[in-house]
């Protein structure tokens, strides 16, 4: 006997979206995806890592950035984008990131006394990747103070002397900043002969990366009533809401530096004679 109901509605996946459930697709340079929410349709033109995000260009060639991951067509069907898996490993450097031939194979050398200090965790991060085999040869440890306010009583602790100098990086020293009155104040102080205190003219170590390097022509002009660091993720477009967007923006702006040459010459001569004053034996 036919069924005069037809059958059961309930029967089968009715929960099943019209287009078919997403599946995870990777973010393929040169693919036209949709993102659902905006209808923004575009090829993928650029995919980080760091930032969890994907740039994606319109036929007018407006670009727009959006978070990998669900929300995109690709080819009429629903998908999560991921990022592009890395297939290919990079070769040994025949020279360092400071522009030194590379020693492969050399054991650091058992740490001076001599220290380098700088403002931040950011700045010693960049120290390290630009700089850091020169300073495991050289046996120079740096060492990051979360800011220069309490400087003099720092040094204080550590007892600069002959064979126990102490470098110190600072951002922002120009005449008249707060900091270039701490680093007159140390200079003129009973163990100034011990202590080199440079800097770069910039608001955070940030800006000693050339902007071509993030893909802008300049740095943001941010307000000075605005964070800095958030007043550059809001303007570049990134996320800005809490210090874990802070920190992946920085992984995403240190991921393109190499070497040397990703580097403001600014900064790059006075880490170079700070390493020069700690490992000097006059």
């Amino acid at each position: 006997m036919s069924d005069r109901y037809g059958t059961d509605v309930l029967s089968g996946d009715w929960r099943k979206p019209k287009r078919g459930r997403a599946v995870e697709a990777p973010a393929e340079l040169g693919a036209v995806v949709e993102e659902v929410t905006t209808d923004w349709v575009g090829e993928i033109v650029a995919v980080d890592r760091d930032l969890h995000t994907l740039t994606l260009e319109d036929r007018r060639s407006r670009r727009r950035t959006f978070p990998l991951g669900p929300g995109f067509l690709l080819d009429g069907r629903p998908v999560i984008l991921t990022a592009p898996v890395r297939l290919v490993a990079p070769a040994a450097p025949t020279r360092t990131a400071s522009g030194s031939v590379a020693v492969h194979g050399a054991k650091a050398r058992v740490a001076r006394a001599s220290r380098i200090f700088v403002e931040g965790r950011h700045d010693a991060e960049l120290v390290e990747k630009v700089w850091g085999d020169d300073l495991r040869i050289e046996g120079v440890v740096v060492e990051y103070l979360e800011g220069v306010d309490d400087l003099v009583e720092h040094l204080r602790a550590f007892g600069p002397g002959p064979d126990r100098r102490v470098g110190v990086l600072v951002d922002h020293l120009v005449p008249g900043s707060k900091e270039s009155r701490i680093a007159q104040q140390v200079a003129a102080s009973p163990v100034g002969r011990h202590v080199l205190v440079v800097g770069h003219p910039y608001v955070d170590v940030w800006a000693a990366v050339k902007p071509d390097r993030i893909g802008v022509a300049a740095w943001p002009d941010v307000p000075r009533s605005m964070e800095w660091k958030k007043g550059v993720c809001r303007h570049l477009g990134w996320p800005h809401a809490d210090q874990a967007d802070i920190a992946r923006a920085w992984q995403h702006i240190l991921s393109r530096v190499h070497s040397y040459d990703d580097l403001e010459p600014a900064l790059l001569g006075r880490v170079e004679e700070l390493i020069d004053f700690t490992t000097s034996s006059d």
